[in-house]
């Protein structure tokens, strides 16, 4: 009896999807060819039907849980170990790099993050009003208990004057 004429399992059938989904991936085969070749393989119940679905692809071989004697084997044809050995080259490189953009993805995500913690200019880490706005106010509160308002209006100016030294430093590190 023939090797192709015995009946196939599921992972004859499923190994054949696979292949059939790597050939539409390649482009070899449109959606609807794709779609009819698929259902093909899941009808298929032996070896010789199963073969006939990829039968038109590169590299299209039956897969049998038993293996073809070579004597039976059609002789390769030419130019088709170069194309496989080519695209197996092809495959690798690709992975490779997918590999190496991943990986700098994520030495720049890391970089940024670490810019992120420790950012560039001091005022960013720097929350909330100066120590001496603080200093200020307690003196102003002083003010008004002892002094009136003739201190208030000093201390209105100093903050004033205060705040403006502030924002000018502020610009000019900023800057630098």
């Amino acid at each position: 009896m023939d090797p192709n004429d015995l009946r196939i399992g599921d992972a004859e059938r499923e190994q054949t999807m696979a292949a059939l989904r790597d050939h539409f991936a390649e482009g070899r085969l449109t959606r609807e060819e794709l779609d009819e070749r698929l259902d093909h393989a899941l009808t298929a119940k032996t070896a010789r039907d199963l073969a006939q679905v990829t039968a038109d692809l590169p590299g299209a071989q039956p897969a049998t849980r038993h293996r073809v004697p070579e004597y039976m084997k059609p002789p390769p044809l030419p130019g088709m170990g170069d194309w496989h050995e080519a695209m197996h080259a092809h495959r690798h490189q690709m992975h490779q790099v997918h590999h190496e953009m991943r990986r700098a993805r994520r030495e720049m995500r890391d970089q940024m993050r670490g810019q992120w913690k420790h950012g560039p200019a001091r005022h960013h880490r720097h929350h909330g009003p100066h120590p001496f706005v603080g200093l200020l106010f307690v003196i102003m509160i002083i003010g008004f208990a002892v002094g009136g308002f003739g201190v208030f209006k000093v201390l209105f100016g100093v903050w004033l004057v205060a705040m403006l030294f502030s924002l000018v430093r502020r610009r000019a590190h900023h800057r630098g």
